[in-house]
Formats: C-alpha cells, sequence, structure tokens
C-alpha cells in the first residue's frame, strides 16, 4: 500500500469516525430528555403535567380519618409552625411547588401529587409526617386543586366526631373547579381542654391555614354536622357566622338545598340553633369582609349516600358561582 493511498483512506474515515460520535451524542441526549424527570413543579398551574399517584380520593380520606377518635392524640402547634405551614400552602397556592416542598418539609409535613380516579382532577396533598408514627401530632391535610387557581375552600373541622363531614367535603371539592379542602387532623375532643377543636381555636394549622385563604380573599364553606335532637325540625342549619358578606350566596344555598325537599333553617332570617357566630374562622372571615357560609348538617341527611350526594349538589351550586366570580376579577 503506498504513502499516498493510507492517506486518503485515513482523510475519509475520520470525518466519519466524527459523524457517527455525532449521531450517538445526539441519541443519548434525546433518550435522557425523554426517560428523565425535569423540574416541572414551578411551572404556572394548569400547565404541568406532571404525573402523580392515582387514588380514590374520597376512600383515601375516608382511611385517614377512620383512625381518629377521643384518644387518637393531639399536639398544639407553635406559632412558629403555623406560620410555617401557611407559608408553605402559600406558596402552592402561588404554584411554586419546589419551594413549598421546601417550606413544609422544615415542619415534618409532606407534599404529594395525587390523580383523583374520579373525574381525574390533580391535587397537591400537604400530609403530616408524623401520620404514619406512634404520636401523631394531628395537624390535618390540606388538598390544593392544581389544575385551577385556588379560588374557595371548604372546610372540615370535626372529622369523624361530626361523622361524614369529611366525605361530604370530598364530594364538593370534586364538584367545582379551583377548590382547596382542609381537613382537621384529630377528633375534636382528643386535645386537652378544647385544644383539637379548631372551630373554636386560632392556636391551630388547620385555622393558620384559613387565615391564608382569607388573606387571599378566597371564600370559605365550612361543614359541620348534629345530632338529631339538636334540631329537630331542621335538615340544614345555614348561617353567614358573624359576617354577612355571603348572605347573597348563604340565600342560594338555601333555595338549592329546599328545591331538594330540605328543610333550611336560614340565620339570616331568623334565630336558629347552632348558628356558628363563634366560629374563629368565621370571625375571621368577617373582619376581612371575605364571604362564609357555616353550614350545618343533620345525621339523617349526612348518613344516607343519597341525601348526602343531594346537599353535595346543592353545595356545588355556591362553589360554583365562587369560581366563576373569582375567575372573572
Amino acid at each position: 500500500m503506498t504513502m499516498t493511498t493510507k492517506r486518503t483512506r485515513q482523510v475519509t474515515i475520520t470525518p466519519l469516525i466524527i459523524l457517527i460520535a455525532v449521531v450517538v451524542a445526539g441519541f443519548w441526549a434525546l433518550l435522557a430528555v425523554g426517560t428523565g424527570s425535569p423540574d416541572r413543579s414551578e411551572r404556572p398551574r394548569g400547565g404541568d403535567k406532571a404525573p402523580g399517584d392515582t387514588v380514590d380520593l374520597a376512600r383515601r380520606i375516608e382511611r385517614y380519618t377512620a383512625r381518629f377518635d377521643e384518644d387518637s392524640g393531639y399536639r398544639r402547634p407553635t406559632r412558629a409552625d403555623r406560620e410555617a405551614v401557611a407559608r408553605g400552602v402559600g406558596l402552592l397556592l402561588d404554584g411554586r411547588q419546589d419551594k413549598a416542598r421546601e417550606q413544609l418539609s422544615d415542619v415534618d409535613m409532606d407534599v404529594r401529587t395525587l390523580v383523583d380516579s374520579v373525574g381525574g382532577r390533580r391535587y397537591a396533598e400537604v400530609a403530616d409526617r408524623s401520620d404514619d408514627g406512634p404520636s401523631p401530632r394531628g395537624w390535618g391535610r390540606i388538598y390544593v386543586g392544581l389544575d385551577a387557581p385556588a379560588r374557595w375552600s371548604v372546610q372540615v373541622p370535626h372529622p369523624r366526631s361530626d361523622e361524614a363531614t369529611e366525605q361530604l367535603g370530598v364530594a364538593v371539592l370534586r364538584g367545582s373547579p379551583g377548590g382547596v379542602l382542609v381537613i382537621a387532623g384529630a377528633h375534636r375532643k382528643a386535645g386537652s381542654g378544647n385544644a383539637s377543636d379548631v372551630a373554636h381555636r386560632r392556636d391551630s394549622v388547620f385555622h393558620a391555614v384559613c387565615d391564608e385563604l382569607v388573606r387571599r380573599g378566597a371564600p370559605g364553606l365550612q361543614l359541620h354536622g348534629f345530632a338529631s335532637g339538636s334540631a329537630p325540625d331542621h335538615d340544614v342549619v345555614a348561617s353567614t357566622g358573624e359576617g354577612s358578606a355571603a348572605r347573597d350566596d348563604g340565600r342560594e344555598l338555601a333555595d338549592a338545598l329546599r328545591e331538594k325537599d330540605f328543610d333550611v333553617c336560614r340565620a339570616w332570617v331568623r334565630n336558629c340553633p347552632l348558628e356558628g357566630r363563634t366560629n374563629v374562622q368565621g370571625r375571621s372571615a368577617a373582619e376581612a369582609g371575605v364571604p362564609f357560609l357555616h353550614v350545618e348538617f343533620s345525621r339523617r341527611v349526612r348518613m344516607s349516600s343519597e341525601a348526602s350526594a343531594e346537599a353535595a349538589d346543592a353545595l356545588v351550586t355556591v362553589t360554583d358561582a365562587w369560581s366563576a366570580r373569582r375567575g372573572a376579577e
């Protein structure tokens, strides 16, 4: 082989090797993009289509609250704890999941993305890590809708003790976009004195989160249950608590409930039992001029799947209106 032939072959092979290297590098780059886990949590809400664990949200919450009883335990959070959780939830409401996860991790709270198998909506779940341990703190859970901006909340301060109100809360959350579900983390009698009765305490994580929502102008719907003897002539007691900003919303709700043959006591028209005027979340909303509805349901309504579904449909007329109203602002 002559020297000229060798040089010609070397010149021909070298560009071929370079070309192959470029193709291989490009292939691996494309593969990395397709199979990697880029951070999507900072994208605007609605644009983030990152998958999450698919669950039946109602069953998940039922399993969570099933352990609640008067002896399940409750640890009162410090002011720093309450403020940290409220800040973390605020970051979630702003669509900043990474920052929220970092903030909430400092107080031993986890953030997970869930896809509800009923309806397919995505939610960020804020859960207390101590729930899985021997001594749960009882600080509750928050579910923030990820498919639309947060515009309203449904609040369940007495899960298990006001039986089935947590399931009614899930039905309302599923019914309208832009919802946030706030659930207390302990039976109302689990703490010392009334420490875990979050509807009447300002020093709870539950109240701190509801206050953060009020600060953002989000209307709140708080669900309660009563024993048959507490209001024997009524199926529902509807009230605006200490405020009046939700008076029109209350009328709309009461009318929707009446159309479904529920007997409703309207606290803005007459004296009703269980009006919720000492409710601290309602008082905070009233001070800020934010709509708030305190709604009590009889055991008959809550424990009947058919009646509960009808009640949820009526409640959704209000949350639909809130979602549309705040979306137009």
